[in-house]
């Protein structure tokens, strides 16, 4: 091994001579840049081998490579780089071979070849890591789609980049993105080609030498993918997927034509083509003016354009009566209505659209849960609070057992200082499973203190307590013992702790939250604490070496403590914790006894 190693840094002398001949890097920094070499080679010449050390070993030689760049920079020198960078890239190259050979599966570790190879515009070396990378990863269709993309914009190779995705395609036959790529590049070649003809063209260069396909300039390749590519991807997402990327090019109008027709042909029943040729009114062109386009005239063809994508719509909900139909027209209308406009006119008509869409959507029972919240928002907004109230509670009957949907439904009622919130809580928890019902309950007690309603937020909270859902039960158990805190003082939250001492489940919060509020007295007692740190260690003790120490600590702090049971409190521990917590409380336990002693 030491041969080995000899034998590589002997092969650094020549760069290294350079560096320093040519004022680049003194003496001094060359021994450092040897020994730090030899360093770096004996963990990668070594049996046992590390991908970290290799990782070390190509970060320090880029970084060195770096550093030669900005040096060359402030002494402007540019010459001797095959002597000294071409030596340090290779030997990169070498390590990353190396790596990769060992590591195959680590994808991190190819890409960052790739990402070197491309900084240093290593082309053909790029190609081969390309095949490697590929002949082990071949399950990873963004892998092929890197490498054809490369093939196609660096190197100018449709033939190579058109092979890749061929080969991509017989592993992954059903992969959309795939297709995608493999159309738009199919796209980009016909562009290409056709810019290149027109430029011969008009420099009135004779085209005998140079073959451009009729077939391939009118994308005739794209079209054949296109009809693959619905034979084994079906949905009408995939067909505008590639109709959108055929809109790229202003040479696809047959084509895009006929990837509409086929879309309306197969997917008719699809909301999301009713919404796509909905949303094509708003590209369609305006009627020619003579006169000057005021700001009125433009507001009024965009309304026009709106007005009929809504026929559109209109059309598709009663065809397609679906929830997912009149999302699609929902979602349409609010975006019209978010967009700016300086036309009030404008704005009020897209409003009274969306509200009329929302109302229309509600009463067929089609409109989705999700947009309620947004319908009810409009609706405070718009001071329409019995229009705001009727709707929440329609959601709530449509939407009964969704705990967003009543957590809204109330949040309304609150916000509106509505007389019927307690009466809609109860009602909330007949619909809503216990296991569902933190937010609600949480709300509610929000909701009471908010309201001073000391008797009945206690009285709230007593009824939290025979929740058999532990999550909700030990939440409401902690706020609990904060209001009592907040509002009664430290006698009151020194009751209801007492008052719960067999109401479990507990947690560790509930038993901290105590102990800092026994803490906060002035007159902090020892003899409280060591009550309430039992009974947390009771429940928890077995799971939480901090715990044990904390206890520790307050022996040993507290002018009250007693150092001496801090032994006592170490032997419990250790007989009730295991594996790892033992030997993390004895580490920390060692630190606690040096600092104190």
């Amino acid at each position: 091994m030491a041969e080995r190693i000899e034998q590589r840094l002997e092969e650094r002398i020549p760069e290294l001579e350079q560096l320093e001949r040519v004022g680049l890097f003194t003496r001094l920094e060359i021994k450092a840049v040897i020994k730090k070499a030899l360093a770096l080679e004996y963990k990668i010449q070594r049996r046992a081998l590390h991908k970290e050390d290799f990782i070390d070993y190509i970060q320090y030689e880029i970084n060195l490579l770096e550093l030669i760049k900005k040096r060359r920079s402030r002494i402007g020198y540019s010459f001797k780089k095959d002597e000294i960078e071409y030596s340090i890239v290779q030997r990169i190259q070498g390590l990353f071979k190396r790596a990769t050979g060992k590591w195959k599966e680590d994808v991190q570790l190819w890409l960052s070849h790739v990402a070197f190879c491309k900084k240093w515009n290593m082309k053909f070396q790029l190609s081969k890591v390309f095949s490697a990378m590929l002949a082990i990863h071949p399950n990873k269709p963004a892998l092929w789609i890197m490498a054809a993309k490369w093939e196609m914009e660096e190197r100018l190779s449709s033939e190579s980049a058109r092979h890749l995705f061929l080969r991509a395609l017989r592993f992954h036959p059903e992969c959309p993105k795939l297709y995608q790529e493999y159309f738009r590049m199919e796209l980009m070649h016909a562009e290409k080609q056709r810019r290149e003809k027109k430029e011969f063209e008009q420099a009135k260069m004779d085209l005998g030498e140079f073959n451009y396909s009729e077939e391939i300039l009118h994308g005739e390749l794209a079209r054949i993918i296109y009809r693959d590519a619905i034979q084994k991807i079906q949905g009408a997402e995939f067909h505008l997927s590639l109709l959108s990327i055929a809109k790229l090019f202003d040479f696809t109008l047959d084509l895009q034509k006929e990837i509409l027709e086929k879309l309306q042909a197969e997917h008719a029943d699809d909301p999301l083509t009713w919404d796509y040729m909905a949303r094509q009114e708003l590209e369609l062109g305006s009627l020619p003016s003579s006169q000057h386009s005021s700001k009125q005239t433009k507001a009024s063809e965009v309304a026009q354009k709106e007005e009929r994508c809504c026929a559109v719509f209109d059309e598709a909900v009663t065809s397609l009566p679906t929830e997912p139909m009149w999302k699609c027209y929902v979602t349409f209308c609010l975006e019209r209505y978010n967009r700016k406009t300086n036309s009030e006119a404008l704005r009020q008509k897209r409003l009274e659209r969306m509200l009329s869409v929302l109302s229309r959507a509600h009463e067929s029972n089609l409109l989705p849960e999700e947009l309620y919240k947004q319908w009810l928002q409009l609706l405070l907004e718009l001071n329409l609070s019995e229009k705001a109230t009727e709707v929440a509670a329609g959601a709530t009957k449509r939407f009964g057992p969704s705990v967003d949907m009543w957590q809204t439904r109330l949040q309304v009622l609150i916000q509106l200082n509505s007389d019927c919130v307690a009466e809609c809580f109860e009602e909330a928890f007949k619909q809503v499973k216990s296991k569902d019902s933190l937010s609600l309950w949480t709300l509610w007690a929000e909701w009471s203190e908010g309201a001073n309603r000391k008797e009945d937020t206690e009285a709230l909270y007593q009824r939290s307590l025979l929740i058999t859902v532990p999550a909700v039960s030990v939440t409401m158990k902690e706020k609990y013992l904060d209001w009592a805190y907040r509002t009664g003082g430290y006698k009151k939250a020194k009751k209801v702790f007492t008052s719960l001492h067999e109401n479990c489940p507990f947690s560790r919060e509930f038993f901290k939250r105590m102990i800092q509020i026994e803490k906060e007295q002035e007159s902090c007692k020892m003899s409280n604490l060591r009550e309430y740190y039992e009974r947390a260690l009771r429940e928890f003790g077995s799971a939480d070496s901090d715990l044990w120490l904390d206890y520790i600590k307050e022996e040993l702090s507290h002018p009250q403590g007693k150092p001496e049971n801090s032994g006592n409190i170490h032997w419990r521990a250790m007989k009730m914790l295991q594996g790892e917590l033992v030997e993390n409380f004895v580490s920390k336990y060692t630190l606690l006894q040096t600092g104190h002693s």
